[in-house]
């Protein structure tokens, strides 16, 4: 269900993009997607469904239909969003919800437009700069409450620029001492590489988490998308 081929648009070089998702179970309820909407507009996206198992990756496959249907139909994210959130919430007896981050980047400016349903904030770097998270108020979960409004928020990614968001199993990574891998952890890992490589980005940050993990059991799923703008 995941796009896997990289690079996955070899004809683009306006930006460099890799994703993975390392389930915690044998089928995962964390997705990841990317697509364009047209020649111009790439549509970036992560999600998180409560849950564990077959009935949180039926919920999620639905989602991510959804939210791939509707963003190529067009609207801003927070229509998307607004859309998608009323057609999960019909006949949802199980009360899922998923976790969404969703972004419309013009890749010939660099400008972008990102609706955050309850998920994790995004993380950038300006070129030559350390990555910092950019933190904001963000919405409830899709599928929780019908007819909700989601804020949008404006970006603008510079050559040399990345971004890297990701799902809570990097965040919440336990060891045997339970503590967590946290924000500071994460941000400290993106800046032992500031590779403009997105493979080896997502690579580093895996490593620190193993390391950090050791021989604990993984208890949620891992997703990581980074993206690298060249202009």
């Amino acid at each position: 269900m995941l796009p896997r081929k990289f690079p996955p648009f070899p004809d683009r070089t306006e930006f460099d993009i890799f994703a993975t998702m390392n389930p915690a179970k044998e089928v995962g309820g964390d997705f990841y997607d990317f697509f364009f909407i047209d020649k111009d507009h790439l549509a970036l996206v992560i999600a998180d469904v409560s849950g564990k198992g077959v009935p949180a990756a039926l919920f999620m496959v639905i989602a991510k239909t959804l939210i791939k249907t509707r963003t190529l139909a067009g609207d801003t994210p927070s229509e998307i969003l607004h859309d998608v959130n009323n057609q999960l919430c019909e006949g949802n007896e199980e009360e899922f919800f998923v976790t969404v981050w969703l972004s419309v980047i013009d890749v010939t400016t660099g400008k972008g437009i990102a609706a955050n349903a309850g998920h994790e904030h995004p993380i950038l770097r300006h070129k030559g700069e350390d990555y910092t998270p950019a933190i904001y108020k963000h919405n409830v979960p899709l599928g929780m409450m019908s007819d909700l409004k989601f804020d949008e928020h404006n970006f603008e990614l510079l050559p040399g620029d990345s971004l890297f968001v990701y799902t809570d199993g990097v965040t919440e990574a336990e060891n045997k001492e339970h503590e967590l891998f946290g924000m500071e952890r994460t941000v400290m890992a993106l800046n032992k590489n500031k590779s403009d490589n997105p493979e080896e980005i997502i690579g580093t940050v895996k490593d620190e988490i193993k390391s950090f993990v050791n021989d604990a059991d993984q208890f949620d799923d891992i997703t990581m998308i980074s993206f690298f703008y060249k202009g």
